[in-house]
């Protein structure tokens, strides 16, 4: 059973997914994705299929009924995907060369135009979840698309500020962030033509990077070759700098904060970026969320990112050197695409 269910207090929905409580664990010995599994193409590079236990579904049953005129329900349509990055069950976006990446950025971009073409989906939401520290049941690369019947409250806060800073200082917030960032200096982790990387001054994780274009884009299809090869670039450079901070596989979560797809028009004052929350704040220790951050929406980070920033910039700077284990092919192609244009590149 899958159904939305309204939150009067909060404003939002929430979804209601019975089934996936049903989704398996990764078997020791066999993987669905991988080829050769019968559950996938026996030759595939980029692959989307539909979610085998989607939250939202474009034939969605009625809701159960439960509500009343204060508890409001809705069906819970939409789309949930899985992308699979590459049939090779050991690489991740820290391990892929540069133009399986770009494959990846490719199939963003299709899958996201194709779902924003639904008059329902009103917001497409791509993701990364990584490691079993964020709950993924299945390690294989791969990551996720949600298409919403709602704009998420997360992403309506984010697009309110940004349309009332807009109104009030007739300018981007993110393209003022970027500045204050690259003025600072000490928060940015690294940087190419097209992109910038920090880990930004407010954020509530120890290593929270945002990946931020620097022309002002709202989403990828807004994107040339040019741009996308350089966010592969981006996108390897980082994530190989997580993996070589502790000399582990970096767990995080990724989400892609795109504009939505209910016809309304943010151009002016919204902007493309994507944001990482991953949970280590050391080699052994994770940060949790607690009351205050759960109970309250207060966040508290337990360092300052003055000090993590230039930690993971090193990082960085290690795994672009080759000195990350089995990190040679990925260097091989950020080293054709230069050592970008910015500082810390």
């Amino acid at each position: 059973m899958s159904e939305l269910r309204y939150n009067p207090l909060l404003q939002d929905w929430t979804m209601v997914a019975s089934g996936r409580q049903a989704r398996p664990h990764l078997p020791k010995d066999e993987c669905p994705f991988c080829p050769g599994s019968g559950k996938v193409p026996d030759s595939y590079d980029v692959y989307v299929y539909d979610n085998d236990f989607p939250a939202l579904s474009p034939t969605p049953s009625e809701p159960d009924d439960v509500g009343s005129s204060l508890y409001r329900t809705a069906p819970a349509y939409g789309k949930c995907e899985v992308v699979l990055y590459s049939p090779d069950h050991r690489l991740s976006l820290a391990h892929m060369p540069i133009s399986g990446i770009r494959r990846v950025i490719d199939v963003w971009t299709e899958r996201f135009e194709a779902l924003s073409a639904d008059p329902r989906h009103r917001y497409v939401l791509i993701f990364e979840n990584r490691g079993e520290e964020v709950g993924v049941t299945m390690p294989h690369p791969h990551g996720q698309i949600y298409a919403y019947p709602y704009v998420p409250q997360k992403l309506r806060i984010e697009l309110d500020a940004c349309q009332a800073h807009f109104r009030q200082y007739g300018r981007c917030l993110l393209c003022g962030m970027n500045q204050s960032e690259q003025e600072f200096g000490a928060r940015v982790v690294t940087e190419t033509e097209h992109f910038l990387a920090y880990v930004p001054f407010f954020t509530d994780y120890p290593y929270g990077v945002f990946i931020v274009s620097k022309e002002h884009l709202t989403a990828l299809p807004e994107m040339g070759a040019d741009q996308k090869d350089d966010l592969a670039v981006v996108l390897q450079r980082v994530t190989a700098g997580m993996d070589r901070l502790f000399d582990r596989p970096f767990p995080y979560m990724m989400v892609l904060h795109q504009r939505p797809s209910d016809g309304s028009d943010v151009s002016a004052h919204y902007h493309f970026h994507i944001e990482f929350y991953p949970p280590l704040r050391d080699q052994t220790k994770s940060k949790y969320l607690a009351s205050s951050e759960t109970g309250a929406w207060a966040p508290c980070n337990p360092t300052a990112v003055e000090q993590t920033a230039p930690l993971l910039r090193q990082a960085i700077l290690k795994a672009a050197r080759g000195n990350e284990e089995g990190g040679a092919r990925a260097m091989d192609d950020v080293l054709l695409h230069g050592e970008g244009s910015g500082r810390y590149g």
